[in-house]
């Protein structure tokens, strides 16, 4: 568990980082430090233009994805702002899967995410 919480706190600021040419205001919500609340509910991301949230974003690891986990996505789902979902590659179609047996399939976009390491 402690590799899986290491890659979702660095997938976080990967995409921070990589998302601050697209948007203007960047929060995040580490595992271990959640400060940053967006309308009671405290996603790994928010991503926001000139004040106004856009789209807020969980990052999800192997065992992140679950049905009570799915049942976070619905309630984030119906706050407002595009909901992103970055599942690993691996279980993006269960991840879709879920989505559409909690009826939401059409309220959140599914990224995926693949660790590579190559060696000689």
């Amino acid at each position: 568990m402690q590799n899986e919480e290491l890659i979702h706190d660095w997938m976080i600021s990967h995409l921070a980082h990589r998302l601050s040419r697209d948007y203007t205001d960047i929060k995040t919500n580490f595992r271990d430090d959640r400060r940053n609340e967006f309308k009671g509910r405290y996603p790994d991301l928010i991503l926001a233009n000139h004040g106004m949230v856009l789209a807020i974003m969980e990052v999800e690891t192997d065992n992140t994805i679950t049905p009570e986990q799915a049942d976070e996505w619905k309630l984030l789902s119906g706050l407002g702002a595009k909901l992103i979902i970055m599942a690993p590659k691996a279980l993006r179609a269960k991840t879709l899967d879920l989505l559409w047996k909690k009826g939401i399939a059409d309220k959140a976009s599914v990224g995926s995410y693949e660790l590579s390491v190559t060696m000689p």
